[in-house]
């Protein structure tokens, strides 16, 4: 099981971007108020930090989150899908009119295997 992986919808508008922006990727935002929201920018408009660790990768676009906020997920496989109306206005989609949101699975070494 993958640590990170995306809906049908999630995945087509994800290939959508990358077709008209070029590569991407998704940052986990860490914020009081978008705390399960991806950020989703082109790979040259954003920085990594060194406690940003790579979880993922869906359809081309690596999945980084904070140290800090690894331990409230290790037993949750990240679900990228996608809603309509915008969401959090830094993120790529946005433009779109689009959102990206993030659901959980259950994700233990035993489902890993």
């Amino acid at each position: 099981m993958d640590k990170v992986v995306a809906t049908k919808e999630a995945i087509a508008l994800i290939e959508q971007l990358q077709d008209e922006y070029g590569r991407v990727l998704f940052v986990h935002s860490e914020g009081c108020c978008d705390g399960t929201s991806p950020v989703c920018m082109t790979v040259d408009d954003f920085y990594l930090g060194s406690q940003d660790e790579k979880l993922g990768e869906v359809s081309g676009a690596p999945y980084y989150m904070h140290k800090s906020n690894f331990s409230y997920w290790q037993h949750l496989q990240i679900v990228i899908d996608v809603s309509d109306g915008m969401g959090n206005s830094f993120s790529l989609e946005s433009i779109k009119n689009k959102s990206f949101v993030i659901r959980a699975n259950e994700f233990t070494d035993a489902t890993n295997n």
